[in-house]
């Protein structure tokens, strides 16, 4: 009996690319789900020191919903690095204007916090639309 723990490598685990449409989706719980498929938690091959985790494409992130009075409420906040550079935008805004930028930071922010996370959000393609480049690689749709 081999009493080894099986530790995959980068190259070891085929990674598959995803289709997610957000339409109607509520943001945190896709997020969530988001983040799991990134890292590859998903899969039975889970290492936490490599990156084997999918590919996902986000299609209609304009009609992501936030629930409960968090449109109005909640702010999104960026600081310039300039004396009183502090910029305030509510989620509603975010939503009309930057729906992409809005679900990337909700899914980075479910990450781990090193070099490797970073490595794994550059596999999340989030678009307005529901027009995508990505049909070359023959994204399988997921049920969310």
């Amino acid at each position: 009996m081999n009493r080894q723990t099986y530790l995959a490598k980068n190259d070891e685990v085929p990674q598959k690319w995803h289709l997610v449409d957000a339409t109607d989706l509520i943001l945190g719980r896709l997020s969530a789900k988001l983040a799991v498929i990134l890292m590859g938690k998903h899969k039975p091959q889970y290492t936490p020191h490599h990156d084997v985790g999918d590919f996902v494409v986000v299609t209609n992130a304009s009609k992501i919903k936030v629930t409960g009075d968090k449109a109005e409420m909640k702010m999104f906040q960026n600081y310039t690095g300039y004396t009183s550079g502090l910029k305030q935008r509510s989620y509603k805004w975010m939503l009309e204007n930057h729906p992409e930028l809005l679900l990337e930071r909700s899914v980075r922010r479910m990450m781990p916090k090193n070099k490797l996370a970073r490595h794994m959000l550059k596999k999340m393609k989030v678009y307005k639309g529901a027009e995508h480049p990505h049909q070359a690689q023959q994204p399988e749709p997921l049920a969310m």
